[in-house]
């Protein structure tokens, strides 16, 4: 049998035990519960992150207009204005989370990573650290498995759904995934690593989801990119060994129980929030006038 993903602090004990890695650990988990072959997982992922950064290069190429017209190239705008307000690795960072989740928004090709509303944040972020550190696909790869690892506990403890945990269910968990990535693949220990999540998930505790009109796009497209921000912010106080203080399974359980609390409006109902606002529900009328198709009516004569 394999480790079931259920806590963190098992997920380090079974290796531990089994003298194996993180990443292997999911391994054997896919192998056992999926019945798949080692190596369809890894060519699996190859075409999983190859459509990741594919999202992002169509997202800064290609017209990126949504039909309800809140998307509107936003991406390319930041990744070439010329002023980077840190520098041009960060600028690129936020083009690129921004690029993958525009390219979701107007009904292009992405990863669900864990969910198609955070599909900007592991994109960018991993996109991004493989070009500053010249890692290998291999290293990358890893660390999917890992993000893979920490959803599954997440989904276990919590919810990686903003229809029950509202929006830290969803890019809170894909910050989150990307942080433990991130260490992973920069030679963080485990300790680190989940240190990365739970500040991550500390950083986005209590965010709502609120989507303008009932579409994913405002804001959860600037989401993925402040998101992206968050995981890197988090990786980098975790390797540097600073302690989330709280362990990474009750951050996880916090998680939990905020979500099962938060008001039913503020869980992708479009009912409050950014969508109950006078312009939010004003672009929702527009919306969905523009969607309304007038059928001829079959009892009258033509």
């Amino acid at each position: 049998m394999s480790f079931l993903f259920n806590s963190f602090s098992g997920w380090k004990q079974y290796c531990l035990d089994h003298n194996i890695s993180l990443y292997e650990a999911v391994i054997e988990y896919e192998i056992a519960q999926r019945g798949k072959e080692e190596q369809a997982i890894w060519d699996g992922l190859l075409a999983a992150y190859q459509v990741m950064r594919d999202a992002v290069e169509t997202g800064l190429r290609e017209e990126m207009t949504s039909r309800s017209g809140m998307i509107n190239n936003g991406a390319k705008k930041v990744y070439k204005h010329p002023v980077a307000v840190l520098s041009p690795e960060f600028q690129k960072l936020i083009s690129r989370a921004l690029a993958a989740k525009e390219v979701n928004s107007c009904m292009g090709r992405v990863v669900a990573a864990p969910t198609a509303g955070a599909s900007g944040i592991l994109p960018g972020t991993l996109y991004t650290l493989q070009e500053i550190h010249g890692l290998s696909d291999r290293s990358i790869l890893e660390g999917l498995l890992i993000g893979a690892g920490i959803a599954l506990i997440i989904e276990e403890k919590a919810s990686l759904a903003g229809a029950v945990g509202g929006c830290q269910a969803e890019t809170g968990s894909a910050a989150a995934m990307a942080a433990g990535a991130m260490v992973h693949c920069l030679g963080g220990t485990v300790d680190q690593i989940f240190n990365a999540v739970a500040i991550t998930i500390q950083c986005m505790l209590g965010l709502v989801c609120d989507p303008v009109a009932g579409l994913v796009e405002v804001p959860c497209v600037v989401r993925n990119a402040s998101a992206a921000a968050i995981a890197n912010s988090s990786a980098q106080i975790a390797l540097a060994d600073v302690s989330a203080v709280i362990p990474v399974d009750e951050c996880v359980d916090a998680m939990g129980e905020i979500g099962a609390s938060m008001e039913s409006k503020y869980k992708e109902t479009a009912m409050g929030g950014l969508a109950a606002t006078l312009t939010g529900q004003n672009i929702s009328k527009r919306v969905l006038i523009q969607d309304i198709e007038m059928l001829p009516d079959e009892d009258l004569p033509e």
